[in-house]
């Protein structure tokens, strides 16, 4: 498996499948138990990616998934081939909680890429706004597992109309050995701004628990916040560029 540098230097711009075995949580089997090695060893790769949803009356050509710039949605009506532009920008984020009672996020809005090597041990690899094939990438350090208590990731729309609904999003987290985790945000949510995808927690028996949770919220981080009671303080944020969050 190629090292989490090379990512990071953008060496490899391709996630790594993670061997041939997927595990794909739902409602009806939400969780999963990454154990002994895997949960101790190396770096967990959690990727978000999207594509457009099929439609109604396009032609074969139309309506094959293919990747597209998060900040341009053309989801062709039934009966028009003039395309309808959503801006969006999906980001991948982190809200962390360590056994020292450390509370923070890890995100583009505001900069916080994170860091490996000291806490909170959870890097994001940068903020894609152009709709790389490799998606946006995060890292979390199993080298430091015992630093963690419980790790929710979430996905948000910075800018632009909320398009849940008009996306086809996936989160997949991939340890070092055994089957890769696939979360699909597969629910439509119109009105929302952000999804609490998946809360993975340190059960202190040398074991993580991957737990789905696809909760929709029409407001943002600390909407989530509140929702899984990390109590943090929240104020606007802005990155670089119109558009506006918290």
């Amino acid at each position: 498996m190629a090292s989490v540098w090379e990512y990071l230097r953008g060496e490899r711009n391709t996630l790594d499948p993670g061997g041939q075995h997927k595990v794909t949580l739902t409602k009806s089997q939400p969780q999963h138990r990454i154990a002994g090695a895997a949960a101790t060893t190396g770096y967990l790769y959690v990727n978000l990616h999207w594509t457009t949803r099929e439609g109604g009356g396009r032609s074969a050509r139309e309506s094959v998934r293919r990747w597209f710039s998060p900040r341009i949605l053309s989801p062709m009506e039934p009966d028009s081939y003039q395309p309808t532009r959503v801006n969006v920008d999906l980001d991948l984020a982190c809200l962390y909680e360590l056994t020292d009672g450390a509370r923070g996020v890890v995100q583009p809005l505001g900069k916080y890429f994170g860091d490996l090597q000291k806490p909170p041990y959870i890097k994001l690899s940068g903020d894609d706004v152009y709709g790389a094939p490799s998606g946006e990438t995060m890292y979390v350090n199993l080298e430091k597992k015992e630093k963690f208590k419980r790790l929710l990731i979430f996905v948000y729309i910075y800018d632009g109309t909320p398009a849940f609904d008009q996306t086809h999003a996936v989160v997949t987290i991939v340890p070092q050995t055994g089957p890769r985790i696939e979360i699909q945000l597969d629910e439509r949510a119109p009105a929302a701004r952000s999804c609490a995808v998946v809360l993975i927690e340190n059960t202190g028996d040398g074991e993580l628990t991957v737990r789905r949770e696809v909760r929709y919220v029409n407001g943002f981080q600390a909407d989530l916040d509140r929702l899984y009671g990390f109590g943090m303080q929240w104020q606007r944020g802005y990155k670089t560029g119109p558009g506006s969050g918290e």
